[in-house]
């Protein structure tokens, strides 16, 4: 076989493995939990995990490129589909599922040979935690956003059960409240989609079609213009509510910060980077919806910048005045999605590229500063604040990798974070909206201060009598540094094939 035989072979494989990306990003996940739930020995379940998150990030890689040269890409006779905004969100959680995966096997293999849990625990651990990805993902490829809730119910199943992993009262009470609260949300989005399967069953009729919940025919100019602009407008405000209650909203917000404290760090890891902005994309196919209709975005776009205006202020000072570093955390999130969802509710190109850049910036930096404070507890044994001391004295690397992942979520140059918020906060002021841009300054400039009291309270100072110095937990070096060199690539360049996505998911936004 000649070279130019071998490179047709080759680019025949590559197209055939891109065709099939957007199903194979779904089945891997699956098997791999498959695969952990029926062997379930300690090395098989991390070695299948960390090779299946791998092998799903590389598909999604192929699903990407397919989607920047075609714009979109349909499949299984209209049940999957992706474009741009689906097509980031597979890159989030792929990205993100591979290094939280990585850093469970030093951060859940230090608490098994603890004794913390049991064998079978462990196996639940694994199982639930590639069902959950699996989950996700099939919400980002859903064409049908009927198939949409079910995925993002699916979520809340298996994420609750890690939530609730250590079967501790405090565990089990955030797993209940999770659980419930989420239900309770999700059962909002079900009216939502039901009463917009209802205005499209009417416009369906009026074609002589029948009517579906499937997201390319819905958006199609012939129906959306037909959709009744009434009952789309309800159907958004129970969209708002129930996704909304997922993403962290205020004031649906309240599950998110017992269910980050308490779950496993990698799983809060996952629910900061990966749940809630799942939830937020759930929302962003509804503000798409009004947009092509005759009610058009404005005034989804109202909603989304009170709601998120008003997630950003409450979120604000329980940072200033939190005792526990991991609800820190927690109500940084909830910060963060109000800042995503004012910068979708400004509307205009520049903030709506900085909010989705925003989402992917989030995730990372949530991502390594939980890993960070995930050795802390693996260290003192607590998450009071107050009870962790000297930290750069006993565990230099990890304080060092604090001090840095305080400075990046907190949006200080040269990390990621600064450039997204800096691209919201120069669209409020080109769009006039300076009551939201001097807010969300404000707000920042605060939540900065007091993550910066917080974390010297514990990075400096004297550490606690008796405890060793000693790193806990060393190969969560590599994920948190793979992380780190991540917030500042994104804080200085941003690489042309994610720019063009990023543009691409902007028109999808808002066409």
């Amino acid at each position: 076989m000649n070279l130019e035989s071998l490179w047709n072979s080759l680019e025949s494989g590559i197209r055939v493995a891109q065709d099939a990306s957007i199903l194979m990003i779904l089945l891997v996940p699956l098997l791999t939990a498959a695969l952990c739930g029926l062997v379930g020995t300690k090395r098989f379940m991390e070695v299948t995990s960390i090779l299946g998150t791998i092998l799903t990030a590389s598909f999604s890689v192929l699903l990407i490129n397919k989607v920047l040269l075609h714009q979109s890409l349909l499949r299984l006779g209209g049940l999957l589909y992706a474009d741009a905004l689906s097509a980031y969100l597979v890159l989030i959680v792929s990205l993100i599922g591979v290094l939280a995966t990585l850093y469970s096997i030093g951060y859940i293999g230090h608490e098994y040979s603890s004794g913390l849990f049991s064998a079978g625990k462990l196996r639940e651990y694994y199982f639930l935690l590639n069902l959950f990805l699996f989950t996700v993902l099939l919400a980002a490829v859903a064409n049908n956003l009927g198939v949409l809730w079910v995925a993002i119910e699916g979520t809340t199943l298996a994420s609750a059960f890690l939530v609730g992993f250590y079967n501790q009262e405090e565990s089990i009470e955030a797993a209940w409240k999770y659980l419930i609260l989420g239900s309770v949300g999700i059962t909002f989005a079900l009216f939502g989609t039901v009463l917009v399967y209802f205005s499209a069953l009417a416009a369906f009729q009026a074609s002589g079609g029948s009517g579906t919940l499937n997201w390319t025919e819905l958006v199609n100019p012939s129906v959306a213009s037909q959709l009744d602009p009434r009952i789309l407008k309800l159907a958004f405000l129970f969209i708002l509510v129930g996704y909304g209650t997922k993403a962290g909203l205020v004031p649906m917000h309240t599950w998110l910060p017992d269910a980050h404290s308490q779950a496993p760090t990698p799983i809060s890891a996952l629910l900061s980077g990966v749940l809630i902005n799942a939830a937020m994309y759930g929302i962003l196919r509804f503000h798409h919806l009004l947009g092509v209709s005759s009610v058009g975005s404005g005034f989804s776009s109202n909603l989304l910048l009170i709601f998120g205006l008003l997630s950003i202020g409450i979120a604000t000072p329980f940072i200033l005045m939190q005792k526990d570093y991991k609800r820190l955390l927690a109500y940084s999130s909830i910060e963060h999605m109000g800042l995503i969802a004012t910068g979708m509710g400004l509307g205009t190109p520049v903030a709506i590229y900085g909010a989705l850049l925003h989402t992917l910036n989030h995730a990372i930096a949530k991502a390594m500063i939980f890993m960070n404070v995930g050795n802390l507890v693996l260290k003192f044994q607590t998450k009071e604040i107050s009870y962790v001391k000297g930290i750069v004295k006993i565990m230099p690397t990890t304080g060092v990798l604090l001090l840095l992942s305080t400075l990046a979520i907190t949006g200080v140059p040269p990390f990621n974070m600064f450039i997204s918020e800096f691209l919201i906060l120069s669209a409020s002021v080109a769009s006039q909206s300076y009551l939201a841009g001097s807010l969300i300054l404000l707000f920042l400039v605060a939540a900065f201060a007091g993550f910066l009291y917080h974390i010297s309270q514990m990075a400096f100072g004297s550490p606690k009598e008796g405890l060793r110095s000693g790193e806990e937990n060393s190969p969560s070096f590599l994920p948190i540094g793979i992380l780190l060199a991540l917030v500042l690539m994104l804080g200085l360049y941003i690489p042309q094939p994610l720019h063009e996505l990023l543009q691409q998911a902007v028109t999808v936004v808002k066409p």
